[in-house]
């Protein structure tokens, strides 16, 4: 018999250094700016969202992490514009909350989760082959 099991509790993690090539360096951190976007969207239950110093995707800036417990696909996401990108980040978010897996269908992603992947990294906890 199947298991059946509740997702995982989602962490969005945003880079706050982040800069990109098209802003003030004097100005704001796009990153900072991000963050502070996301937070002030609707997130679903289970969603927490964090800043960090530095991923080390400065070529990518602004970028983030999105992961869901040893269960789950981590993804890490670049090129993200605070101006452009939140609504669809906030979408992208709540379609792989929806998930125990971490696997969202290709055509549910929102375009910036389908064109800016930097990095999917395997869950900690592979699921058991069957033969």
């Amino acid at each position: 018999m199947a298991e059946t099991r509740e997702p995982a509790e989602v962490m969005l993690t945003v880079c706050t250094t982040c800069r990109r090539a098209d802003v003030d360096p004097e100005g704001p951190r796009p990153g900072a700016i991000m963050l502070d976007a996301l937070s002030e969207g609707t997130l679903p239950e289970g969603v927490t969202i964090r800043g960090t110093e530095c991923l080390s995707a400065c070529t990518r800036g602004c970028s983030m992490v999105l992961s869901g417990g040893a269960d789950r696909w981590t993804y890490v996401y670049g090129d993200m514009d605070p101006n452009t990108h939140v609504e669809e980040i906030l979408q992208g978010v709540a379609a792989y909350a929806k998930t125990t897996d971490g696997l969202v269908p290709w055509r549910e992603r929102p375009q910036s989760f389908r064109k800016q992947t930097v990095a999917r990294i395997p869950p900690l906890k592979l699921p058991e082959e069957t033969n």
